[in-house]
């Protein structure tokens, strides 16, 4: 039986790039993966609907016999402004608390987001009742109702 030994010469530099090709290879099979991969389908099923449809809402109040409106601007889920609309002087004038009771609640509503634990002074309840009341009026409108 004779045996013949062979001699395989291999060159350090080829050694090297075919190391660094695989390692490439790997992390692009990796990167692949986790951007096509089984996750991904997950986190886009339990994404969560839109809260409003997004717009401006308005509801109409009044008092004395004058008409004004509350108007509510939203996005897909966040309340973005609430203001005063078509309010006269006779009515800013004979109700003066209208505009104070607005900023503080609007402001509140803004960083909460939400109309639950509201807090406003004693004389300014009535007011601020009211001016909720119209708010929430003008959110009822802006809600997503899931279908039926």
């Amino acid at each position: 039986m004779s045996s013949k030994t062979k001699i395989v010469v291999l060159h350090m530099r080829e050694v090297v790039y075919t190391l660094i090709f695989l390692l490439l290879a790997v992390i692009l099979g990796i990167v692949l993966f986790f951007m096509f991969g089984p996750g991904k389908a997950k986190t886009a099923a339990t994404e969560e609907p839109a809260k409003y449809t997004p717009g401006i809402y308005r509801t109409s109040v009044s008092l004395a016999d004058n008409t004004f409106d509350v108007e509510v601007t939203v996005d897909s889920d966040k309340i973005q402004s609430i203001r005063l609309n078509n309010l006269s002087e006779a009515t800013s004038a004979m109700f003066p608390l209208m505009e104070p009771a607005l900023e503080s609640l609007a402001s509140q509503i803004y960083s909460t987001q939400s109309l639950e634990n509201i807090e406003y002074s004693s004389d300014q309840q009535y007011t601020s009742m009211m001016l909720l009341d119209a708010i929430q009026s003008a959110l009822s409108k802006a809600e997503n109702k899931p279908a039926s």
